[in-house]
């Protein structure tokens, strides 16, 4: 059984070289479960307000969920940290064979919580229940697909760029075919000279009631409209269906379609591809590729930012640079913002650069120089495009809490204004996606809609990512979020307290946002998107400030919280956290009033594929 066996973390203090086992306190294991929900419990208890994210005081945990090894489909793990970009609270997932040794290694723990920063740089050994730390001198400077040869077992690791403390250097695994993308924890473990973490353990083995359910859900997940989705073409297909609805950003966000979008779309891979990566699963996975730096395997993501964004056309090319950005440990959505911000300041003289448009290969040598900090253009775009618009004074890129949005552009889907505005770890579209159904029905949609399925969303995913479940086949687990699961092994929660669950993560996770200095002012869009869209299907329309103003209303008043942002005391008491508030924490006075009419809208839990 594997919930009641696992009890502990492994605390991992890289200043004193220490390794300790400790109990998680019973409380936490029932009211945050694991993986996303327990991270944000550690941050919130043991950061004081303000830590430095590159600091020895900042946490890093690699946490798995209470049935890690038995859920369907790719087992995950959570990357939970203060980002170095946002500065807010960070969950980072990836999948891989990480996850699997991770749970097989600790069948009677949640996984590492790492502080401290060591002196030269380290690496760290899991196997038998058991962690140890070696020397990583030798590593150092190795990109992710050397560190991976290097080492015995599943790795999960930096590569130049993490080591240089790039603000989105990502953790790679699989000599990065997986990483843990978003936000720079992979810059966490570059500053604490932490190379590497290398897991020897087979995955467990499901029996009995929980083999059935796992027969039972991947039945499911294959005959789902996702798992069907996925298994012809993964997250790649994104980039056709934001082309057709008219959201791609292309060139820097100067639009929203790219005329040769089908070059590089789900044709061009399936034409280029090698073979899947799980070629006997009914799921197969990605797409594998060949390019001059070695096999990758290409995701949607990278096709949008990498390809349309920078206004590149030739597949081969961005499968190149997804490859640098996957050797060199780096977030392929911020790295080609990053990217695409020189080539508009380039466009408007505001720096002196050779770059433009379509020029893979002027792309690629900006990229390297991002990793390396090698030059000072490439040493402020490796900490964010808000950085570099402060120091030059030029720009249109747009982030959100100094995030950098994905390719899903707002102004074909006021749906994705509000959900990139209150995702708690900057402009992310995984936290909600509302864009996959209202791009098709616009006209049709009001802002109650919007507001519930946004929130509907963000509460799901902070359950199920507390349970750290695969993203897709997880959209067969929306209907009783994982109760059937916890049930089989004893425990006691039901949908009812699943749903209060997700919905106490999200609150607690907004207040340790709150604590550091976050309020209703970063809950808003660039003035970009005050521009009408130039082309396409969405062709003219906007984010208008007033109608976001009031949906953000909206969203405040249907979670209970303030005007300002701020959650208000009777909804911390609600969600069982008053006890645990810090004076460090301010509240909401009342909650806001909602402007919106309703219509007898009552909350959705909409959901569907996409990148």
């Amino acid at each position: 059984m594997p919930s009641p066996g696992r009890r502990d973390v492994i605390r991992v203090d890289l200043s004193a070289g220490t390794v300790a086992r400790e109990r998680v306190p019973a409380d936490w294991r029932h009211d945050f479960l694991g993986g996303k929900g327990l991270g944000a419990r550690y941050l919130y208890e043991e950061l004081d307000a303000g830590t430095d994210p590159l600091g020895p005081a900042n946490r890093l945990a690699f946490f798995i969920g209470p049935l890690s090894g038995y859920l369907p489909a790719e087992s995950r793990y959570a990357a939970v940290t203060k980002s170095p970009l946002t500065g807010a609270f960070l969950d980072s997932y990836s999948g891989g064979s990480f996850a699997d040794a991770l749970a097989g290694a600790l069948p009677d723990a949640f996984g590492l919580l790492i502080e401290g920063a060591a002196d030269d740089p380290v690496r760290l050994t899991v196997a038998d229940g058991e962690a140890r730390l070696h020397d990583a001198t030798d590593l150092w400077g190795a990109d992710a697909a050397e560190v991976d040869a290097a080492l015995d077992g599943a790795v999960a690791c930096i590569g130049p760029a993490g080591e240089n403390e790039v603000a989105y250097a990502t953790i790679a695994s699989d000599g990065g075919d997986h990483h843990a993308g978003r936000g720079g924890a992979g810059a966490v473990m570059g500053a604490k000279r932490l190379k590497a973490v290398a897991v020897r353990g087979d995955p467990p083995e499901p029996t009995g009631e929980l083999a059935a359910l796992r027969d039972r859900y991947d039945d499911a997940y294959r005959d789902d409209d996702t798992g069907r989705w996925q298994a012809a073409g993964e997250t790649v297909e994104s980039v056709d269906f934001a082309n057709e609805v008219g959201v791609l950003s292309t060139r820097g966000w100067q639009g929203g379609q790219f005329d040769d979008a089908g070059d590089i779309g789900v044709e061009a891979v399936r034409e280029a591809a090698t073979g899947r990566e799980n070629e006997d699963d009914a799921v197969p996975g990605g797409f594998r590729v060949d390019t001059e730096d070695g096999e990758s395997v290409p995701r949607g993501g990278t096709l949008m930012s990498l390809g349309a964004g920078l206004g590149i056309d030739d597949f081969d090319d961005v499968a190149r640079l997804g490859a640098t950005c996957d050797l060199l440990g780096m977030d392929a959505i911020s790295a080609g913002n990053a990217v695409a911000w020189a080539m508009r300041a380039t466009d408007v003289a505001a720096i002196d650069a050779d770059l433009e448009f379509g020029d893979a290969d002027a792309a690629e040598r900006l990229l390297a120089a991002i990793a390396a900090r090698s030059s000072d253009l490439g040493d402020t775009l490796a900490d964010g495009v808000d950085a570099a618009q402060d120091r030059y004074g030029a720009g249109a890129v747009p982030t959100v809490k100094s995030m950098e949005l994905p390719a899903y552009d707002p102004r074909g889907a006021a749906g994705m204004a509000l959900a990139y505005a209150t995702s708690d770890r900057g402009g992310c579209h995984r936290r909600a996606r509302p864009v996959e159904r209202e791009a098709f029905a616009r006209d049709e949609w009001t802002d109650a809609d919007r507001v519930t399925t946004v929130i509907g969303a963000q509460n799901v995913r902070s359950t199920l990512w507390s349970l750290v479940v695969d993203d897709f086949a997880g959209e067969t687990m929306w209907e009783d979020l994982g109760a059937e699961w916890l049930q089989a092994v004893g425990l006691d929660h039901d949908r009812e307290s699943l749903a209060t669950l997700g919905e106490r993560v999200w609150t607690l996770v907004r207040l340790f946002n709150v604590r550091e200095g976050f309020d209703r002012s970063d809950d808003s869009l660039p003035d970009v998107f005050e521009e009408p869209m130039p082309d396409g299907p969405a062709a003219g329309r906007t984010v208008d400030r007033e109608a976001f103003e009031t949906m953000l209303d909206a969203y405040y008043a249907a979670r209970g919280w303030a005007a300002d942002g701020r959650p208000t005391p009777a909804t911390v008491d609600r969600l069982g956290l008053a006890a645990l508030i810090d004076d460090e924490t301010p509240l909401g006075a009342s909650p806001a009033v909602d402007p919106v009419e309703h219509d007898g809208c009552e909350q959705e839990y909409g959901h569907g594929h996409g990148s």
